[in-house]
């Protein structure tokens, strides 16, 4: 069952399934794509981590990357995506080809209207080619998701998200009922512009996708017949099961026939295997500062290799660089395809966390060589 969305003009129908499904290239066993958390390092602006991302967008659409994502944080100085929107109406002017979207907006920090005003405008931008991924945390602490929603109630429960949910697809689809407060109420672009006299509507609209680190969303998913979004590189242990009671839980939908997941992945490559490694520790430094209240700026090796690790302190890098797949390109590519064996899924989403944004582009390119993917003419 495929859902038409939207309008078609001239002929050409457009089904959400299309826009879902991406198509392994060269070697790699299923589709590769890009996840950016746009990182700052010490000694760099915002200004330099977001020319970064342009550059890996261009990178990832040349060479072959299914879709690239940006997700939304907030309070972290080392992470400079707190808008995710408009990043992604940045990139769009830079590509033509690759996938734009959130990995994701986290949606209870958000009125549902403004992400159907948002997203519509991005597709208005880049038609065809927009991602609407959502998630339920606030991506920050408590405080701070307090102060961007107004209120200390902090509810990301089994009653909350799903009713958000459906009032920003009944916002993207234009099609609240009769009766309902919000009937007269319009998402801007959207549907209702094809029914103004003369009208005409993109055959678009930006596929909905649900993120998780556990059950929760994956359920939500599997039941509603939406694409799913596992946070592998920072919930690893769930991975398996929460992609199980996914496929289990899926019913078909008028989005998609047969279950469809993605797994964001930790995955550094380097020219050598010592520089994968001093890399991965600056990264895995920067965790240890988030994970006790103290977030900065992504640290330098150099740094991370004069830093003097409590005892704790190191059994949770080695913990957390367990599930960084680093290395060379060949051994990145062996790692990757063990793990996309292991758990099935539709398709990897990697995540290059370094402190230069050189490491990070040369990550990707060596990636993508080593799958032989496809090069710029």
């Amino acid at each position: 069952m495929h859902r038409v969305r939207g309008r078609p003009t001239g002929g050409t129908h457009v089904t959400a399934d299309d826009e879902i499904r991406g198509t392994a290239l060269g070697s790699a066993p299923v589709p590769l794509s890009v996840l950016d958390l746009v990182t700052v390092g010490a000694g760099r602006t915002a200004s330099d981590a977001l020319r970064t991302s342009v550059e890996l967008a261009k990178l990832g659409e040349a060479r072959g990357y299914h879709r690239y994502w940006v997700a939304e944080h907030h309070s972290m100085p080392g992470v400079a995506s707190s808008s995710p929107a408009v990043i992604l109406a940045h990139l769009a002017a830079y590509t033509e080809r690759i996938r734009l979207g959130s990995g994701g907006v986290m949606l209870p920090n958000h009125a549902p209207l403004v992400i159907a005003e948002q997203f519509g405008t991005l597709e208005a931008m880049a038609p065809g080619r927009v991602d609407l991924g959502l998630g339920r945390a606030p991506g920050t602490d408590g405080a701070t998701a307090a102060a961007l929603r107004r209120t200390d109630r902090l509810n990301e429960g089994a009653d909350d998200f799903p009713q958000q949910l459906a009032e920003l697809t009944r916002f993207l689809d234009d099609d609240f009922p009769d009766g309902h407060p919000y009937r007269r109420i319009h998402a801007v672009p959207g549907p209702v512009q094809a029914t103004s006299p003369g009208g005409v509507q993109s055959p678009h609209r930006p596929p909905l996708w649900l993120l998780g680190s556990s059950g929760f969303s994956a359920r939500l998913a599997g039941v509603l017949g939406l694409p799913f979004a596992f946070a592998h590189h920072f919930s690893a242990q769930n991975t398996v099961p929460a992609l199980d009671l996914y496929r289990e839980s899926f019913r078909p939908s008028e989005v998609l026939d047969a279950p469809y997941a993605l797994i964001g992945v930790a995955a550094l490559a380097t020219d050598d295997e010592k520089e994968a490694r001093r890399q991965v520790l600056a990264a895995a430094l920067n965790m240890v500062r988030l994970r006790t209240g103290r977030p900065g700026l992504v640290p330098t090796p150099e740094e991370a290799e004069a830093y003097d690790f409590s005892p704790m302190e190191r059994e949770f890098v080695e913990s957390w660089n367990a599930n960084v797949i680093h290395g060379t390109a060949d051994e990145v590519r062996a790692g990757l395809d063990d793990l996309q064996k292991r758990t099935g899924a539709d398709e990897l989403m990697l995540t290059a966390n370094a402190h230069g944004g050189d490491v990070r582009v040369r990550s990707y390119e060596l990636i993508a060589d080593a799958y032989g993917l496809p090069t710029p003419a």
